[in-house]
C-alpha cells in the first residue's frame, strides 16, 4: 500500500479466552470461547462477533457514501451481518459472511444496486473477495447483479 490513511493497533493476550485492547485505550474487551466451539460461553465477545460488527459498520458506511453520491435516501438503513465459522475439511477453519440490507426508503432495485456498489467500495469486501464466501441480500432476497443473475457467494 502506497499511502496509509489510518492504522489501528490492538494487543490480545490469552487468545480466544483472553483480553484485547486497542493501543489508544478506546476499545477494551474480554474474550470468551462460545460453547459451540467447546468453550465455557463466558460473558466476553469473540473474534467472529468483532468481525461481524466491523464488517457491517464499514459496509454500511460505504453504502451510505454511494447513496449520497446518487442522491438516494438511505436514512434508517441497517446492515445485519452474520459471520459463520466452520471447518475447511483439512484441519483448518474458514469464515463465511452474509450481509443483509434493510432500507425502508429505497426500492428493492435501488437497494440492490447500492449493495453491489458498496461491495466494490468497502475495504472489508475488497480484503475478503476471493478469500471467503460473502452473500449479499436485501431483506433476505439475494442481490441481483445482472439481469436474472443473483450475487454468487464470492
Amino acid at each position: 500500500m502506497d499511502r496509509v490513511l489510518y492504522t489501528a493497533e490492538a494487543v490480545v493476550e490469552g487468545g480466544r479466552a483472553g483480553h484485547g485492547r486497542s493501543s489508544d485505550g478506546r476499545l477494551e474487551v474480554a474474550l470468551s470461547v462460545p460453547q459451540e466451539l467447546g468453550g465455557d460461553g463466558g460473558p466476553g465477545t469473540n473474534p467472529e462477533q468483532l468481525f461481524a460488527v466491523g464488517y457491517a459498520a464499514c459496509f454500511e458506511s460505504a453504502l451510505l457514501g454511494v447513496a449520497r453520491g446518487r442522491n438516494m435516501d438511505a436514512s434508517d438503513a441497517r446492515i445485519t451481518s452474520r459471520v459463520e465459522l466452520g471447518p475447511t475439511g483439512h484441519g483448518g477453519f474458514k469464515l463465511s459472511v452474509s450481509l443483509d440490507l434493510h432500507a425502508p426508503h429505497l426500492s428493492a432495485e435501488d437497494a440492490m444496486e447500492l449493495m453491489t456498489r458498496a461491495d466494490e467500495r468497502c475495504p472489508y469486501s475488497n480484503a475478503t473477495r476471493g478469500n471467503i464466501d460473502v452473500q449479499l441480500t436485501v431483506d433476505g432476497a439475494a442481490v441481483v447483479v445482472k439481469a436474472g443473475e443473483t450475487s454468487p457467494a464470492r
